[in-house]
């Protein structure tokens, strides 16, 4: 098919269908929040207080005023009967909304404690690893015990340095011919080699 020049195709009017006049359409959330409100209303004193006035004064002027509507009462009968007509099916209606709403907060719920579950399995898993891995740590305990073999060996290596820094003193403080006559000096030897009276020169 050729394309035709814009000029002219904005020109030209468009042959399309004819427009269709029709009411606003009413979405099913506001219908259903409408229904709602009179579900709400009907169950409450102040409907059933002002529903109870409304027959009394109409059964009063039927009788007294005006006798439109003899005793078998036809005309409230109809107005009862048409208002319970439309009032069970908006009940119904507020009914299923409210069991949509109901079902979506169990999802929820059960979303939630699915998650709550999830975390906690995770929970408890990570202690158990946390628990293992302290398994093999240290307690106070073992760092004291190590610590005492620590502190006694590191007193007993002091005592033998301390001890053979003495002979050694004592060896090099003694002449060499009383180290052959008296064996090697120690500390008994000293002793006894400051009791004996020093020999006249």
């Amino acid at each position: 098919m050729p394309r035709r020049d814009p000029a002219q195709r904005l020109a030209t009017p468009a042959a399309g269908e004819a427009r269709r006049i029709s009411p606003p359409r009413l979405s099913p959330d506001s219908f259903g929040r409408f229904a709602e409100g009179i579900a709400r209303y009907l169950g409450t004193a102040k409907f059933l207080i002002i529903q109870t006035f409304v027959i009394v004064v109409w059964i009063l002027f039927t009788e007294l005023v005006f006798n439109f509507d003899k005793y078998p009462y036809v005309l409230l009968t109809l107005a009862l009967s048409m208002q319970a007509s439309y009032a069970a099916p908006l009940i119904l209606l507020a009914q299923n909304r409210q069991e949509d709403r109901d079902r979506e907060a169990l999802e929820r719920d059960r979303d939630d404690a699915r998650r709550t579950q999830q975390d906690t399995e995770y929970l408890a898993r990570e202690l158990a690893s946390i628990r293992i891995a302290l398994a093999d740590v240290a307690t106070a305990e073992d760092l004291e015990r190590s610590l005492e073999r620590i502190l006694d060996a590191n007193g007993a290596a002091r005592k033998k340095a301390k001890k053979k820094k003495r002979l050694d003193d004592a060896a090099l403080d003694d002449p060499p011919h009383q180290q052959t006559s008296l064996g090697p000096a120690g500390p008994d030897n000293e002793e006894d080699d400051s009791d004996e009276p020093a020999s006249p020169s």
